[in-house]
C-alpha cells in the first residue's frame, strides 16, 4: 500500500509517502514540504498548497491519504489555516477517489514511538529508525507527514476493517429477540 501523509499547515505543509504493509519493512518513497510566504495573499497561499499536494498525488498515485486531524489550539488564526490546508488535502483525495483517513497527533505519536506524548524530536528519530534512514526527514513537518503515512499503513487497515464491519452491521436487518416465558 502506498500512503501519502499530510501534516497540514499554512506556512509549511509536510508531505511524506511510504510504501508497505503491516509487519514488513516500509520504504520511503518521497518527503517534502509545500511552503507559502507569510506576505502572500491568503487565497494564493491556499492555492499553492493545493497545487503542491496535487502534484504529489499525480506523480506518486497513493492508495490512501492520511491527514493529521486538526484540533483547536490557543491560536485561532493558526488552527484556521491548518484546517483549511487539511480540507484541501481531503478535497484532492476525494477528487482522485482516494480514501482519506484522519489521525490525531497523539495517535501518530503512539504508533511511531509507543507514547502519545512523544515530542517532535522523538517522532523524527523513530521515523528515521523505522525507515532505516541516516537521519530524520527535515524539517519536522516533513517527518510528521512521514509519521502519518507510517501510522496509516500500520493502523489504517485495522481501522478500515472495523469501519466496514460497522457498516455491514448497520446494513443487516436486526432480528427481534423476545422472551417466550
Amino acid at each position: 500500500m502506498r500512503v501519502l501523509g499530510v501534516d497540514p499547515g499554512l506556512t509549511r505543509c509536510g508531505i511524506g509517502i511510504v510504501d508497505g504493509v503491516p509487519g514488513r519493512q516500509l520504504d520511503l518513497v518521497g518527503v517534502g514540504v509545500v511552503r507559502t510566504p507569510h506576505d502572500l495573499d491568503h487565497a494564493q497561499r491556499l492555492l499553492r498548497i493545493h497545487d503542491g499536494i496535487e502534484e504529489w498525488v499525480v506523480s506518486h498515485r497513493p492508495d490512501a491519504i492520511a491527514v493529521e486531524r486538526v484540533f483547536a489550539q490557543h491560536n485561532l488564526q493558526s488552527v484556521t489555516g491548518t484546517s483549511q490546508a487539511a480540507g484541501i488535502a481531503m478535497m484532492i483525495a476525494a477528487r482522485h477517489s482516494i480514501p482519506v483517513a484522519l489521525h490525531t497527533p497523539s495517535e501518530v505519536k503512539a504508533a511511531i514511538t509507543g507514547s502519545g506524548r512523544a515530542d517532535k524530536a522523538q517522532v523524527g528519530a523513530m521515523v528515521a529508525r523505522i525507515l532505516k534512514l541516516a537521519e530524520p526527514p527535515k524539517p519536522a513537518d516533513a517527518a510528521d507527514a512521514v509519521g502519518l503515512a507510517i501510522c496509516h499503513v500500520w493502523r489504517g487497515a485495522a481501522t478500515n476493517r472495523y469501519a466496514e464491519a460497522v457498516e455491514r452491521a448497520r446494513a443487516t436487518p436486526r432480528r427481534s429477540y423476545r422472551s417466550h416465558a
